[in-house]
């Protein structure tokens, strides 16, 4: 970026990229809160330096914000007091299927939990080229620039966590069958329809649940239905919203307090994975979508 700029110059050249650097960061971090100090992180060096002697503004800030995001991952793995961090589930974006605010869509979009959780069990540095090349298009030999590597090591590093990736089973694009597929699930639920409800879940469903005490995992679409059809007795209120970009379920119980959030993944029309956070102090503090009356 030849030439000087005025300080509002800057600003606007900043504010331009800002939005996909937040989406690279979440992408990173998992955290919302995360992404944005990683993101002003790269203001703050970038209004030290100055941006007359970088000739391109978009590398220069992709490249601070991913060794931020490198640093911060690699701090949270050697501090002992963060060793629930390796365990903890990513920031749930939750928002209302029918509306979801433009800036937390961007966020969300394409980067479901399940891929978030599975992209958490990388290196900082295979994340980092996995993200950056596979999700934002940016060719190798910048990516090797980025994390210090040559384009071929750096496409090999790519390739290594892809596997790794694609280990998780992908969901359907097609939104609206998806949201069909979460709908008729939470109607066999209120229903108690012990068969309607495995008629949507894969047999083989995964089934993670986080409390304050930790992950319990069960596998099986019996398991899941059982669980469910008992909601029909305790009075649970349920709708379908996004979590983190893709259809999934705010439960409440009968005094309107929320018992559980849980993300969907759905595979040629069935619930292959749910993962569910029922820690009550964590869904207080989540700015989750209005019961339905």
């Amino acid at each position: 970026m030849a030439g000087s700029m005025s300080e509002q110059a800057v600003v606007e050249a900043f504010e331009e990229h800002r939005g996909r650097l937040v989406a690279v960061a979440y992408r990173m971090l998992g955290s919302r809160a995360d992404a944005e100090d990683a993101v002003q992180e790269a203001w703050l060096r970038l209004a030290r330096q100055g941006p007359a002697a970088i000739d391109n503004l978009a590398g220069w800030l992709t490249t601070v914000v991913g060794r931020v995001c490198i640093d911060m991952l690699r701090s949270r793995k050697a501090k002992p007091e963060a060793s629930y961090d390796d365990q903890r589930l990513p920031e749930l974006v939750v928002t209302d299927d029918e509306d979801a605010p433009e800036d937390t869509a961007l966020l969300a979009e394409s980067v479901g939990l399940a891929l978030l959780v599975v992209l958490d069990t990388l290196r900082p540095a295979e994340r980092l080229a996995l993200v950056l090349h596979d999700m934002f298009a940016v060719p190798f030999e910048e990516v090797g620039q980025i994390i210090g590597k040559s384009a071929d090591a750096s496409k090999m590093l790519t390739s290594r966590a892809r596997r790794k990736v694609q280990g998780s089973r992908a969901p359907n694009q097609d939104r609206r069958r998806q949201r069909a597929v979460v709908d008729a699930f939470i109607a066999a639920a209120r229903e108690g329809d012990f068969e309607g409800l495995l008629r949507v879940l894969d047999p083989d469903v995964r089934w993670s649940v986080h409390t304050p005490q930790g992950v319990t995992v069960k596998l099986g679409a019996t398991e899941l239905a059982a669980q469910a059809q008992r909601g029909k007795d305790a009075k649970v209120t349920a709708r379908r919203v996004l979590v983190n970009g893709e259809p999934g379920i705010v439960a409440w119980g009968p005094t309107g307090k929320p018992l559980a959030v849980m993300a969907c993944t759905v595979v040629d029309d069935r619930i292959v994975e749910v993962i569910s956070v029922v820690d009550r102090e964590r869904l207080a503090a989540m700015d989750l979508p209005g019961r339905p009356s």
